[in-house]
């Protein structure tokens, strides 16, 4: 399965941690060449070594992860991350927008540095990182854009996370018109819309919490980051080519009940 995946260049925004290192490893395990940015350098290093150390033990082994120090948020910084990856690998055929945050801040209490901060990394850093990635995507001539959504925004609300809601929301009206855009070149634009995905981040939360969460989820679990890399690398796949401006909600069904009764 993804067999045609083995060998392309993959740049993965965010991939040091949590969802992003989970597609970078998935990226990297199917066979890719991967770079995976991110702003710490000592945690970027050391999630490259362990995912290439993870790749190597694949039979058939997989591809090398690298990392470069970058920060969506910056068009300058984007341009190089994406300069860097075309210098290593020769190309880059796949961009999988995963760089995100998530600080919470009731609405009332937002301040304009706050929402610009959230705004700059989830938004505006799609459409940087994109707009730095386009010449590479349309040389490649399969190119494929991957972008890490959320169901709060587009499906559903969170109190605290206006502003991030409103930037995964903001991310699939980009990728509605980008879409059509790049559709002559030949390069795809879709999205994974992740529920309650298990994560570094939920370690300081609790065993109790954890299980209310799991309560609210049909199929009585959290998600797993392979399991978001599983639907990133269907719609990098050539299988997925004739498929852009679509999402892929990857939640257990949390979307679907309108109450925990309706669960039965």
């Amino acid at each position: 399965m993804f067999d045609s995946i083995r060998g392309r260049s993959v740049l993965v925004t965010g991939g040091t941690k949590g969802i992003g290192k989970g597609i970078a490893a998935g990226f990297a395990n199917a066979g890719a060449q991967v770079m995976i940015t991110g702003r710490d350098a000592a945690s970027g290093e050391q999630a490259a070594d362990q995912l290439t150390a993870a790749a190597a033990s694949m039979i058939p082994a997989g591809g090398q992860v690298s990392y470069v120090r970058g920060d969506v948020s910056d068009h300058a910084s984007c341009l190089a991350m994406v300069a860097a990856t075309v210098s290593k690998h020769g190309g880059l055929d796949v961009v999988c927008c995963n760089a995100g945050i998530f600080p919470a801040a009731p609405l009332a209490e937002m301040t304009p540095a706050e929402l610009d901060e959230v705004l700059g990394t989830n938004l505006k850093g799609t459409f940087f990182t994109v707009q730095a990635a386009l010449p590479a995507l349309k040389e490649s001539g399969r190119g494929r854009i991957v972008l890490t959504s959320s169901i709060t925004g587009p499906i559903t609300g969170f109190a605290g996370w206006s502003h991030y809601g409103a930037s995964k929301a903001g991310q699939l009206g980009f990728m509605r018109s980008a879409a059509l855009e790049f559709a002559k070149s030949g390069i795809t634009v879709n999205a994974v819309m992740p529920g309650n995905i298990i994560t570094e981040g939920l370690d300081e939360l609790g065993p109790d919490y954890l299980a209310s969460m799991e309560a609210s989820i049909p199929l009585g679990r959290l998600g797993s980051v392979a399991d978001i890399a599983n639907a990133a690398l269907f719609l990098a796949s050539d299988e997925a080519g004739y498929i852009t401006a679509q999402t892929i909600v990857v939640d257990g069904g949390q979307t679907v009940p309108e109450s925990l009764q309706a669960m039965g």
